[in-house]
């Protein structure tokens, strides 16, 4: 199932902490209502640090990371209709819900009490072939670029999933001005909001992204905004922002936790909590999220800003995003 020009393979995680290892292998083997998806592009998210680090719980080991996957459809396991073979899919960190838990019932399957995660749970899409449940797939017409289109499975979706918690506020503030946040703003600005962009002091680099996409504002973390804010996006993983984006907000505003893992939240004064300011979080995502984003994206000419590594350089890309050496997204290409 493997053209002759690469081997098959994918980098895997055998020890926490531990760089990934290239491992040889055979494509696997689509079951009963799953895909075998060619990955032409995976983003390298800082879920992934997480899992690497071994800051989430419940993972499995070996694991083979990436969940921010598009490629291209070479088989389908018994019971798949569709997507058809040859159709260019996207592949996010929801894997698979059960479907019949009180939170799936809801419409919550985000909050599923026995899901699967891509790149955590279940192999990835570092990797040059990845199994995914069909169900959980999203086919990906009018996108031409898979390594632009990698991003946005992950970085879109949860910034996406952010900003329907964060309300129709007019002045919004990113914390953390990475692969989501830079969705994101474009989002914003196209839908005529004000962007305030908080990076890390002395990250020029970021806060001239940042204004370059539209933001109206660009500075550190712990700078005040030159006004107050309808809410605030954190992105960073990082509790100490908390308190800060708090004191950042007007009278009923929202605090939006976007990330799956964050540092201790510190104590902080009730007052700047009084007035009816909210602080909310934002666990995995739904897809519905995924079809809302997705059709809105090109209307909205969303463009993710990329740095391209090869497969096997995949511990390069997760450093260089530790230590943010680039602007925008890391992405892994076969």
């Amino acid at each position: 199932m493997a053209g002759p020009e690469r081997e098959t393979g994918a980098m895997v995680l055998r020890a926490i902490g531990a760089p990934l290892v290239w491992e040889a292998r055979p494509a696997p083997v689509p079951g009963p209502g799953e895909i075998l998806v060619a990955v032409e592009a995976c983003a390298v998210c800082r879920t992934d640090l997480h899992v690497v680090d071994g800051e989430l719980p419940n993972g499995r080991l070996p694991i083979v990371p990436g969940h921010e996957i598009v490629g291209r459809v070479v088989a389908r396991g018994p019971g798949v209709a569709s997507p058809a073979p040859g159709t260019r899919v996207g592949i996010p960190w929801l894997g698979h819900a059960c479907g019949h838990c009180p939170y799936c019932a809801e419409g919550r399957e985000n909050l599923c009490d026995a899901p699967e995660f891509t790149g955590f749970t279940r192999d990835g899409g570092f990797a040059t072939h990845v199994v995914a449940d069909a169900a959980f797939a999203f086919p990906l017409a009018g996108f031409e670029d898979p390594v632009a289109a990698a991003p946005l499975m992950c970085a879109g979706l949860i910034g996406w999933r952010s900003l329907r918690r964060a309300g129709e506020g007019r002045r919004i503030g990113l914390y953390g001005f990475g692969a989501a946040a830079h969705l994101l703003a474009q989002v914003l600005v196209w839908q005529g909001r004000e962007v305030y962009a908080f990076t890390r002091a002395g990250d020029a680099g970021a806060r001239a992204l940042a204004l370059r996409l539209g933001a109206v504002w660009a500075g550190g973390s712990e700078e005040r905004p030159p006004e107050l804010l309808d809410a605030a996006i954190l992105f960073a993983p990082v509790g100490a922002l908390v308190p800060l984006a708090l004191r950042a907000l007007r009278k009923g505003g929202r605090v939006v936790c976007g990330g799956i893992h964050m540092s201790d939240i510190p104590s902080f004064p009730y007052e700047i909590l009084w007035e009816e300011r909210e602080i909310l979080s934002v666990a995995n995502l739904t897809r519905a999220d995924a079809v809302e984003f997705l059709d809105l994206a090109p209307r909205a000419g969303i463009r993710a800003e990329t740095s391209v590594y090869p497969l096997r350089r995949a511990n390069e890309a997760l450093d260089d995003l530790r230590r943010g050496r680039f602007q925008g997204a890391a992405v892994l290409v076969p």
